[in-house]
């Protein structure tokens, strides 16, 4: 049987990633953090690995990730102001939970409410 343990993020800035998905997920690093990788952990309890692979392209990669809110306005303003950007090419749905954001480097993801 499998189990994810990971997910692997591509980025271009090692130290930048580290600081914004540590502050978003309230992660910490497990080990500390190369130049070109980063592994992060949740703070306390048990939960997935966050991976930060260094890359050199200028494109946002086939990737995103889907993070659960109980408050999707607060965790939206939260994450922009840790220097997220919402999308504001994506067209959403009538019925859409989701908003759409990228990270520092440029990479996708969705604030689902719960």
């Amino acid at each position: 049987m499998l189990s994810l343990g990971a997910i692997v993020w591509g980025v271009r800035d090692i130290p930048r990633a580290v600081r914004f998905w540590s502050q978003a997920l309230d992660y910490r690093p497990k080990y500390p953090p190369s130049e070109d990788w980063a592994i992060l952990v949740p703070r306390e309890g048990e939960g997935f690995q966050l991976s930060l692979n260094r890359v050199t392209s200028e494109k946002a990669r086939r990737h995103h990730m889907d993070l659960f809110a109980d408050d999707q306005t607060a965790e939206v303003a939260r994450l922009i102001a840790l220097g997220a950007v919402q999308d504001t090419h994506w067209r959403y749905e009538d019925d859409a939970d989701y908003v759409v954001l990228n990270d520092p480097d440029g990479n996708p993801f969705c604030v689902i409410q719960k």
